[in-house]
């Protein structure tokens, strides 16, 4: 089985701590190919940066030239998963919706906490459109910028420690969802500090991709993401168009 699994900014180390979070969970036999788009912000934190890491992550693979069995788009409450799921004939999984599932399964309400407060409303829109709301105690901001997460180790730590504990304490959640991709590495700082299970979507998105290639699942296509009918569209693969013109 092989699995796409695509950062949503152009930071390379960002791509690599994700890979490394998916391989730790792949089943045996799994190959995780993790993928950094070509174009786009080195962090997302807005909607800006979201709608263009959309098309970028779209755009990324739709140009892979090798087979695959499912894409995971490894972004916080990013776009273009509809998208994806259009486009291609296998599970599409975004993390947002995979830790959130998945926490459901583990407490009576869950909170996620993220990064910068402005991206709070982005990760409530996608839980809503998903339909997860229902048991989402709370979506916290630890402050912190996304690129921090690397550039201050210690310091991201204890703000995403702090705010798992008032959501603990004063949101009621049983269960805590790392809102960022690049979080991955903090799971077991804040299960230590909180007491509850800590889910991070990369993971949850390596489990459920897994067991729907298993099952021989994939997207419907009869009716909201049917594939998007033919037309003329200027422009597109963005990526080859580029690589056409530095040849020439």
């Amino acid at each position: 089985m092989r699995i796409l699994v695509l950062n949503v900014n152009t930071t390379a180390s960002m791509t690599t701590a994700i890979g490394d979070s998916a391989r730790e969970v792949a089943s045996p036999g799994t190959q995780i190919i993790e993928l950094t788009p070509d174009f786009g912000a080195d962090s997302c934190e807005g909607n800006f940066e979201s709608y263009l890491a959309a098309i970028a992550v779209i755009d990324k693979v739709v140009n892979y030239p090798e087979p695959f069995d499912a894409v995971i788009q490894a972004g916080y409450g990013e776009h273009g998963r509809e998208g994806l799921q259009e486009l291609l004939e296998v599970p599409v999984v975004d993390i947002t919706e995979a830790a959130a599932s998945t926490a459901q399964f583990l407490g009576h309400k869950y909170s996620v906490v993220t990064t910068l407060d402005r991206t709070v409303p982005l990760i409530e829109d996608r839980l809503k459109l998903a339909g997860l709301t229902d048991r989402l105690a709370s979506v916290r901001a630890s402050g912190l910028g996304v690129l921090e997460l690397e550039s201050d180790p210690q310091r991201a730590i204890e703000a995403i420690v702090d705010q798992s504990r008032h959501a603990v304490q004063e949101d009621k959640a049983e269960v805590i969802c790392l809102g960022c991709g690049g979080m991955a590495e903090l799971e077991h700082q804040v299960r230590e500090a909180t007491g509850v299970p800590i889910v991070d979507g990369v993971r949850a998105a390596v489990t459920i991709a897994e067991s729907m290639v298993r099952m021989g699942l994939s997207t419907s296509k009869v009716r909201t993401y049917a594939p998007p009918r033919p037309k003329r569209v200027i422009g597109w693969p963005l990526t080859r168009l580029t690589e056409v013109n530095a040849a020439s």
